[in-house]
């Protein structure tokens, strides 16, 4: 293909997704607000700080362990909104379905994002619908778009990261991205293989009550930590060093990532963040963390170690180091 043409690897999450959204989506787009690349704008209305954001999901499969594109977009949409420090409100759905698509595959995904949708607090309160004809689409593709209001003690930027930081996650990396991969290529590994899907709005509520100066918080999803670390290093201009050690993986997804030679930590999730809190609140942010249901593998894994040079490192097992570059290439399209 030349030069001209988008690739997969344009929507993986990695370089060459940060190269379209830098050199064509920002040459036009640009301004104080998305150039400030979170995963959620930051907005202020009549006073009032709001966090607002959008999505689209075109997973393949639709339906996998763990759950299906209708959890995944609710989902994926609330802990976009939640990683401001905002308190998701509201949704919007759209729909384009392919010709053809069946009606009780088409509830089953609908009832799923009203089941978490009400687990997550939140309403679905508009949307749209378009079907186009049979091969014009891959069953059905969702966009959600959200939006939540931000607490008033809370500034919580990509670009907030300082040395001294703990660096934090919520639990075991790769789930999402070993079971897509694992479903979409027929690879019958042993063990419980599933999606991590969750909405975190709850407990980073839980997070923010201990400690309401967390400085970064990001979900890990296309491109894994690896991408989400190597972009908030460049955002804050810090350097940022891991512990290999430290870093929680299941034995299953271990296994599948040490058989296809995948490394774990450039794996997607769907239900794991990673924060960054001053050290003196590390202790009390992961003791929360751990209490709650979806935090009970948490980990400190690495700080921020120094300022000006936007590299991550990572201490290896065997007492090495090595740089943990942002992904490139073809990781594994269309995983959310």
């Amino acid at each position: 293909m030349s030069d001209n043409q988008i690739l997969l690897s344009h929507g993986s999450g990695g370089k060459q997704t940060n190269s379209l959204i830098s050199d064509l989506f920002l040459k036009y787009f640009n301004n104080s607000i998305i150039s400030e690349m979170n995963d959620a704008a930051q907005l202020t209305l009549e006073g009032n700080k709001i966090a607002f954001t959008t999505d689209s999901f075109v997973v393949n499969p639709i339906f996998f362990n763990g759950g299906n594109i209708g959890k995944l977009a609710v989902c994926g949409t609330v802990n976009d909104i939640a990683v401001s420090g905002a308190k998701p409100l509201f949704l919007s759905s759209a729909f384009i379905i392919e010709e053809g698509f069946e009606k009780d595959k088409l509830e089953e995904i609908v009832k799923a994002m009203a089941e978490e949708a009400e687990k997550a607090g939140i309403k679905i309160v508009a949307g749209d619908t378009k079907v186009v004809e049979k091969g014009s689409a891959d069953g059905i593709f969702i966009n959600t778009t959200g939006i939540g209001t931000i607490r008033d003690n809370v500034n919580i930027k990509a670009c907030n990261a300082m040395p001294g930081d703990v660096v934090i996650v919520n639990g075991t990396l790769g789930d999402h991205g070993i079971t897509i991969m694992c479903e979409r290529n027929g690879l019958g590994f042993d063990g419980d293989i599933k999606s991590d899907c969750a909405s975190l709005n709850g407990l980073i509520e839980s997070m923010l009550e201990v400690c309401p100066s967390i400085h970064v918080l990001r979900d890990a999803t296309r491109g894994g930590v690896a991408a989400v670390l190597n972009e908030i290093a460049e955002a804050s201009n810090v350097s940022i060093r891991l512990r290999e050690k430290s870093i929680p993986v299941k034995n299953e997804i271990l296994g599948v990532c040490e058989f296809l030679g995948l490394d774990p930590l450039y794996i997607a999730n769907e239900g794991k963040l990673c924060v960054f809190v001053p050290e003196e609140y590390a202790d009390e942010v992961l003791e929360i963390m751990k209490k709650h249901p979806l935090g009970t593998d948490s980990s400190i894994i690495g700080k921020v170690v120094e300022s000006g040079n936007s590299k991550v490192y990572i201490d290896t097992v065997v007492g090495g180091q090595r740089i943990v570059d942002m992904p490139s290439g073809q990781q594994l399209p269309r995983i959310c």
